[in-house]
């Protein structure tokens, strides 16, 4: 958190000086690491078996706080008898299809009173629903609409019941112990139960712990469930919702989380509203039916309103009840839209042209060499940005220049590079980590043709409809119905960003009074609102993103610095902070509560809660929606109003974490006979080749692990820091982090040249030969661990190799993040070899691995353990295999190094 989000970090050093004790678990020391009180060293990619183990710990020591997981989670709830396990099926869950390579998740679903009434009958649709979800990234519905579940399964509050969800979920964990932890991750057990103690012992009544992430943590193959297991933890140890709990997901910069809000995602629409789908939703009504949940409780059985004022701010008075409010206008997925598949679908001839905004994908996606091939096979392609960026000129400067697979008189892309404002250079608002809008003011004017965003797409979009005005053409009336009318102000008529903003937030079609809460919104088309979450943030005409009042001058939520959706409520779920009487669980940690004599909610923050909502009310037969909520259920954006402990349906790889090795490992999974997550979305090419892993032949071609993060110096790809003097020269050159141990064993000196290489490529760096990646002892070998910055590009005043061309693509099922913080690879002294040798030199690993040629099924395992694969890969010629060694490349330093 030093490293990534120095700023932040500011306040954990504030809490440690009142006492606080600071944590940092990473596969390396950092300056993270050098201002905590502990630092765990860990295996990159083990993070769910070291959890796993801390979950264990609590359940099998009765050490969670009983009366939050008995009122305010789903332990109570009882499984299908249906259900199997992973212990059952040897690293599976019940339902696995092999072929489809998903779940059928039937099986998972709660054991309910009324079979006849049972609503995962028409939610669990089988395997090939959930392969459509893993294609669409629909999987994690709790995210996009909230987790659909009966109302009424069956409970035992006693938590004793063998298929209580609490019972499930003691014996899935019973085997990840602090000699598995050990074993798997590297963690030694004395460090490990320091954790157990440190976090427990912080939990509870009287006091909470808050667990921190990087958006790294996501960028695995299993990247959803490292999140979902520590939610479990969070939610059996009463932190959730409480103050000074929580989890806290810290953003790579300034807006990640406005750019999901409002998103700039292929399968979600703003407010978290799913993408329509072509296939399933025909119709307005069909669409509202899949994300308001009939017969489940909360906040989204509104959902008909929300999508009504989405889209009245699109299309305005063109939409009608009597057009279900141009819902035909909309644009429709039919499978999988994302990056990877899109930069794919490039090299097969699929897409003609590429919009990068604040993108360099060139050197800042995984799989570089593939992400640069595509572009090369665009018809065109436009680029705005502060710089020309390597993904501007990959034409004429890149390594496949180099390599000879794009030559610059050949290759027909057709280029657009657009110069943009910086954040600086305009004004409008960001939305950080906290969900809190802060508006910005433009600190200077843009120079010269430097435009803002909104600027560029205002424009584009009024000489389009300009263009089209006269069309008659029936596929054109989505532009030209759009609500398209900004005001303009400046020179070079900039739209007004503080009209966007009232937009987004809504108001009333007939007054243009703005709207103070989503809960005004109505589904008649009376009012519009184009991101419900943020309505409020224009509460009584007043830009509330705008207020700084100090926090000196206000309580210690700081409810008028920002404003922070939904309402400007600071901690989520609050309700969840008081007892199920209402009252605070501890007087030192009171935040919300209830008003015995006012009859409602009130405390230092926003209630997250029906305010006149007693803690007594329990719903009539037949409920569902908001009324089904009761006043115990503080989770009230899912179905069952309960923080899920286990997960009947939403995620496409199981009901509860499991340890899968990453798919790029150098070891078996020791604790199942399935090796890698079975429902990963790959992308079985001959272009895009993985490292060969356990139980498949030639691993050890491949022996080190690496993984990859930033430096506080430098900004993601390093569009806007390789090109600026001062950080430039603090930062000057791309390098390659290896302990002393690998160094000896490989030979590498310190401040020399070598280069590390996978089955996609090879690239250099300088070697840092440091202490703070120390070797880790994993099933009783040595595992070295290597680090690189991913920084360097071929642009900017310091240039160097891309790490992001070592990575293949292989994908988070539920999301379709890629997995770019560990994989495997070589590391040998030396400079890499250039030109055309290079890839002669990298496909010579190939071949040594088995991976050239040849596209090869998963491997599967069968209940019995055997593994289900047909791969009829045999060694090469040579059995040796080690790569060859440094290249002789005689390149010469630079004189000036």
């Amino acid at each position: 958190m030093a490293e990534a989000h120095p700023v932040g970090f500011q306040w954990v050093v504030e809490a440690q000086k009142r006492g606080a004790r600071v944590i940092h678990i990473d596969p390396r020391f950092t300056r993270t690491s050098a201002v905590a009180d502990k630092h765990v060293p860990i295996r990159v990619g083990s993070d769910i078996a070291f959890l796993g183990g801390i979950v264990n710990y609590i359940l099998s020591n009765g050490l969670d706080f009983r009366e939050y997981v008995v009122n305010y989670t789903n332990a109570a709830v009882l499984v299908s008898d249906k259900f199997e396990d992973t212990d059952d099926l040897d690293g599976l869950f019940s339902g696995f299809d092999p072929e489809k390579r998903t779940y059928d998740p039937t099986s998972w679903q709660y054991d309910v009173e009324d079979e006849s009434g049972d609503l995962h009958k028409s939610q669990a649709n089988g395997s090939d629903e959930h392969a459509e979800h893993r294609d669409t990234a629909a999987g994690l519905q709790n995210e996009s609409h909230g987790m659909q579940t009966a109302s009424h399964p069956r409970r035992d509050e006693t938590l004793q019941h063998p298929r209580c969800v609490y019972q499930v979920l003691k014996r899935h964990f019973a085997r990840y112990t602090p000699e598995v932890v050990e074993q798997v991750c590297g963690v030694s057990q004395e460090d490990f139960l320091d954790v157990c103690r440190a976090w427990t012992e912080n939990s509870g009544r009287e006091r909470t712990t808050a667990l921190v992430y990087s958006v790294g943590w996501t960028q695995h193959s299993v990247g959803v469930q490292y999140i979902r297991t520590g939610a479990i933890l969070q939610l059996l140890l009463g932190n959730m919702g409480r103050p000074g709990g929580g989890i806290m997901a810290l953003r790579g910069h300034a807006s990640i989380q406005g750019s999901t809000d409002i998103p700039t995602l292929f399968n979600l629409l703003p407010g978290y509203l799913p993408m329509p789908d072509a296939n399933k939703h025909h119709s307005f009504t069909d669409w509202v039916d899949s994300v308001r949940n009939p017969g489940s409780k909360g906040f989204w059985s509104k959902a008909d309103a929300y999508a009504v004022n989405l889209l009245k701010a699109y299309w305005g008075d063109a939409a009608t009840a009597d057009n279900d409010y141009c819902f035909d206008y909309m644009p429709k997925i039919t499978g999988d839209h994302g990056t990877y598949r899109s930069v794919l679908d490039m090299i097969d001839g699929k897409v003609k042209g590429y919009f990068l905004l604040g993108q360099n994908p060139a050197v800042g996606s995984a799989h570089g060499r593939a992400q640069r091939l595509g572009m090369a096979n665009l018809d065109w392609l436009v680029v705005r940005d502060l710089f020309e960026i390597e993904s501007a000129n990959f034409w004429k400067d890149s390594p496949e220049i180099e390599t000879g697979e794009i030559v610059t008189e050949e290759c027909a892309t057709e280029v657009f590079l657009f110069p943009a404002a910086s954040y600086a250079e305009k004004e409008g608002t960001f939305t950080q980590t906290q969900r809190m809008l802060q508006w910005r003011e433009k600190a200077v004017e843009p120079p010269e043709d430097c435009r803002s965003e909104l600027w560029f797409f205002y424009h584009l979009g009024r000489m389009m409809r300009e263009r089209l005005a006269e069309s008659t053409d029936e596929r054109d009336r989505p532009l030209l119905d759009l609500a398209w009318d900004y005001p303009v102000h400046g020179e070079y008529d900039e739209p007004s960003a503080d009209a966007v903003l009232m937009e987004i937030n809504g108001y009333d079609v007939a007054t243009r009074r703005p709207l103070s809460s989503f809960t005004e919104m109505k589904n008649d088309g009376s009012t519009l609102g184009g991101c419900w979450i943020y309505t409020g943030v224009y509460a009584d005409g007043v830009n509330q993103a705008n207020r700084r009042k100090s926090r000196h001058e206000q309580s210690f939520v700081a409810p008028e610095w920002g404003w922070a959706w939904p309402m400007n409520r600071r901690i989520l779920y609050n309700r969840a902070s008081a007892d199920p009487e209402g009252r605070p669980w501890s007087e030192r940690k009171a935040y919300v509560w209830w008003d015995e004599d006012a009859q409602q909610w009130t405390g230092a923050d926003v209630p997250d809660f029906e305010k006149t909502k007693p803690p007594s009310y329990r719903s009539p037969d037949g409920a569902d929606g908001v009324e089904a909520l009761e006043g115990i259920d503080p989770f009230i954006m899912q179905g069952d109003g309960k923080g899920a402990l286990y997960a009947p349906q939403g995620l496409v790889d199981g009901p509860m974490p499991t340890h899968y090795e990453p798919v790029e490992s150098p070891f078996r999974n020791p604790l199942y006979a399935q090796q890698a997550n079975p429902t990963r979305m790959e992308y079985r090419r001959d272009d895009n080749p993985m490292n060969p892993s356990p139980p498949e032949e030639h691993s050890d071609v491949f022996p080190f692990v690496f993984t990859t993060s930033r430096l506080t110096e430098h900004h993601t790809a390093g569009g806007m820091s390789r090109y600026l003097e001062h950080l430039a020269e603090l930062q000057p050159e791309m390098f390659v982090e290896v302990s002393p141990a690998l160094a000896a064993e490989r030979g590498l000196e310190h401040m020399g040249w070598c280069h590390v290489v996978t089955a996609r490529s090879a690239i250099e760096g300088r070697v840092l030969v440091t202490e703070r990646l120390r070797p880790l002892k994993v099933e009783g070998r040595t595992v070295h661990q290597v680090w690189m910055p991913y920084h360097w590009g071929s642009g900017g005043m310091v240039t160097g190799d891309s790490t992001n061309d070592l990575f293949g693509i292989t994908l988070d099922p539920n999301v379709l993040i890629q997995e770019t913080k560990v994989g495997t690879c070589d590391v040998r002294a030396g400079r890499r070899p250039s030109g055309a040798a290079l890839r002669e030199y990298v496909e010579g690993y190939a071949r040594r691995a088995g991976v050239t040629d040849h596209v090869y099924p998963p491997i599967v395992t069968v209940p019995d353990g055997d593994t289900a694969s047909d791969d009829p890969r045999a060694p090469e010629a040579s059995d040796d295999p080690r790569a060859p060694e440094a290249s002789d490349d005689p390149r010469a330093l630079e004189e000036d190094e």
